[in-house]
């Protein structure tokens, strides 16, 4: 039975952030269910908004974040983001983070290039090139392996939280968690003052995502079962033009090849996109997305077709020479014949409902990063403002932590192996993962209808019949635990969808296509019986 100050489930910049905040006064164990540097953080590509520049100001990107959030971003923790983003990122800097400096001598933010995204009305992305959350990973895992009070446990990943609620005690605070070896295989009972949930968010609940294998909603489906409330839940925001291909999972084919001229094209070769919108490929990502969703049903497609061919191969080899190289290696001259692609899942905009310093409904109990709700995403997540959110509500929940006093810690039972078995056929589980992956695509993509919420709720909950069933049964194991957070995570996107009667950022209901007078973000608040009521 391991004890340690705050355990941190998660490895990526919030884990890390809360981690190297607290290791120099605080015993620290951080729990990730792969290496180190495997989590979603080390994928972003864009970079981190924050108010830099002496023309930007906070006001103009707190505006954007607002209009970009359809109006449900929450007002004080949106203020509260932004105006603490220089401070962030000056930490970052003195992390060591190598960012992208101005070689033109025009500098922005001493000597730190910055780049603009879509929704932004100023430069205000400091980036590492267009590698920028593997540059911060890489520079704070260093920081973290070496640090003495820091103890780093891979290929570990979080079973249940334990709580005063299920030890029968009468203050229901969290006291850790039952953890999982993978290698050993076996779980182990790691106890502390402090828990926090820094898993991501679950684009893995989707059949097609952008995420990283370990996005399986982990945090928010043990939280959710720890009582806590979730928020926002039907709000997924989907990148509408991912590789689609049987060896290039999750690689992004990226919007800048639309900016250069890319057309969307049907199996036959028929151009689309002018159907949907008068702004065509150049349209707004959401709608894109949906436009491309709607052809693939319509016709039964597998992907759609997204072609640069036509252009110089000069041109394509110069502006785009990853894609093309990576292309290539699987088969497909882009400069010859057209990409196969599909919209994907790319980020988890609600999650456990947090204040600003990212506690939970739970006492003892935090959540920071995709897996929690702030308020600041609202119903669509402006660009490059995720990372940001991992380090301030990381750093605010490091000073609650520190100024808290010290309790004492109770019994706990070791986790109880005696009345299960090894499992008999694991077929169940990955074909129960494969059915929830497709019906979850099918049901509660980027287009949603009540009749198809109503269809994928009642495979979920038969799907967690047989779940419960298995893990009631067998001894648990990676892959069991993760489809158990799945199928959590799936029945709260889509219980929050069938709440919002409208359509409002990137929740498109085709019963619903008008807009409500009032923003009202989804909560849900578990029951005695673990389904939920939901309250707008």
């Amino acid at each position: 039975m391991r004890q340690f100050d705050v355990l941190i489930m998660g490895s990526g910049l919030a884990g890390m952030t809360i981690a190297l905040q607290l290791a120099d006064k605080l015993k620290v164990g951080l729990v990730t269910k792969r290496e180190l540097r495997d989590g979603g953080s080390a994928w972003a590509q864009g970079g981190i908004a924050a108010v830099l520049d002496d023309a930007d100001s906070i006001e103009s990107h707190i505006r954007d974040t607002h209009i970009a959030g359809g109006g449900l971003c929450d007002e004080q923790a949106t203020r509260f983001i932004i105006e603490n983003s220089r401070q962030a990122i000056d930490w970052l800097i003195s992390m060591g983070v190598p960012f992208t400096r101005d070689a033109s001598g025009d500098t922005n933010y001493n000597g730190y290039h910055l780049t603009r995204e879509g929704g932004h009305s100023h430069r205000r992305i400091i980036h590492a090139a267009d590698a920028t959350g593997a540059a911060v990973i890489d520079t704070l895992a260093k920081k973290v392996a070496a640090h003495p009070h820091i103890t780093v446990l891979e290929d570990h990943i979080a079973l249940d939280l334990i709580t005063g609620k299920k030890l029968g005690l009468e203050d229901d605070r969290c006291w850790g968690a039952y953890i999982y070896d993978k290698q050993a295989g076996k779980v182990e009972t790691m106890l502390a003052q402090h828990t926090v949930l820094c898993t991501g968010g679950a684009g893995k609940v989707y059949l097609y995502t952008t995420n990283p294998d370990v996005a399986t909603g982990d945090g928010i489906a043990m939280g959710w079962r720890a009582g806590c409330r979730v928020s926002n839940m039907e709000f997924i925001q989907f990148h509408p033009t991912c590789l689609y291909h049987p060896h290039a999972k999750s690689f992004l084919i990226t919007e800048a090849v639309r900016g250069e001229g890319g057309i969307l094209r049907l199996p036959d070769g028929t151009r689309f996109m002018p159907n949907h919108d008068e702004r065509g490929e150049l349209a707004p990502r959401d709608i894109v997305a949906r436009a491309i969703d709607f052809e693939m049903k319509k016709g039964g497609y597998d992907c759609v077709y997204l072609d640069i061919s036509y252009k110089p191969s000069s041109f394509v080899k110069e502006h785009f020479p990853t894609i093309y190289q990576r292309c290539l290696e699987l088969g497909i001259d882009i400069t010859r014949e057209p990409i196969p692609v599909v919209p994907a899942a790319h980020y988890t905009c609600g999650g456990l409902t947090v204040d600003l310093t990212g506690h939970t409904d739970v006492d003892g109990l935090y959540a920071v990063g995709e897996a929690a709700c702030t308020g600041l995403h609202g119903a669509n997540r402006l660009a490059s403002n995720s990372l940001l959110e991992c380090m301030v509500i990381g750093k605010a929940a490091a000073a609650e932590m520190l100024a808290a006093p010290v309790r004492e810690l109770p019994e706990v039972p070791e986790w109880d192996e005696s009345q299960v078995s090894d499992p008999d056929e694991a077929v169940v589980i990955s074909h129960n993962w494969d059915e929830l992956r497709r019906f979850m695509w099918d049901y509660v993509g980027i287009v949603r209808t009540n009749k198809r919420l109503e269809r994928a709720l009642h495979r979920i909950q038969l799907l967690q019949t047989e779940i419960h069933d298995y893990y009631s049964n067998f001894r648990v194991g990676n892959d069991l635990i993760e489809l158990r957070n799945l199928v959590t995570t799936a029945e709260l996107i889509v219980r929050s969808a069938m709440a919002r009667k409208e359509s409002r950022g990137l929740h498109y209901s085709r019963d619903y296509p008008e807009l409500l007078p009032d923003a009202v973000p989804t909560v849900l608040t578990p029951t005695l019986e673990g389904t939920g009521q939901a309250g707008m």
